[in-house]
């Protein structure tokens, strides 16, 4: 179960990347949900996987059905998202202090793209929601970053540029390669959290 669960979840991300890009919205309905389902198999297999780990794939899962559809939840998925990171984040158990010292790093050294992004937001009724993402997500990266695992690390960072490629996307500037790289940074960044946590 264990190896084809991870086999299933890497042939349907494949299959959603090249969806993605050919704009097939019907395999794409298809494949997206069931790439993070593979994962979150996959992560229930493992020797170390805890509630807080499920339950942020479960969210991301969730966060993704309502991004994917032809109606604007973008405030929904912008909420279960938010959720998910918490929970990602009671999944690394480094103290405090190093937590809140890379939170520091990683907001300054986003900060311009941070400030680009809070300027564009509209409608404004939206930035203080994208302004706790912005922070929640950050405190995400910097407790993977605190737990010395390379792996959480770079799936964190993955995970990152995926949502900012998004924020860009949608309130500063379309970029016509901007769905496929924020699919694949997004998977590569879930799987690289999910192997590290599992």
């Amino acid at each position: 179960m264990t190896a084809l669960s991870f086999v299933a979840f890497m042939a349907f991300a494949a299959l959603d990347w090249w969806a993605v890009a050919q704009q097939r919205t019907t395999v794409e309905y298809v494949a997206k949900p069931a790439t993070l389902a593979a994962l979150l198999i996959y992560a229930a297999t493992g020797a170390h996987c805890s509630v807080a780990l499920l339950s942020a794939l479960v969210l991301s899962l969730l966060g993704d059905v309502f991004l994917m559809l032809p109606v604007d939840l973008f405030a929904a998925g912008l909420g279960a998202f938010l959720l998910g990171h918490v929970a990602y984040i009671a999944n690394f158990h480094v103290s405090p202090t190093a937590r809140l010292l890379w939170w520091v790093v990683v907001i300054a050294a986003s900060s311009g793209l941070i400030r680009r992004i809070m300027r564009a937001v509209s409608p404004e009724q939206l930035r203080p929601a994208v302004g706790i993402y912005i922070a929640v997500i950050g405190l995400m990266v910097a407790s993977a970053i605190a737990s010395g695992s390379w792996l959480a690390s770079l799936g964190a960072l993955l995970f990152f540029a995926s949502d900012g490629i998004i924020a860009w996307n949608r309130f500063v500037q379309t970029l016509p390669w901007a769905r496929v790289a924020i699919i694949v940074t997004y998977h590569l960044g879930q799987c690289g959290l999910v192997l590290a946590l599992r």
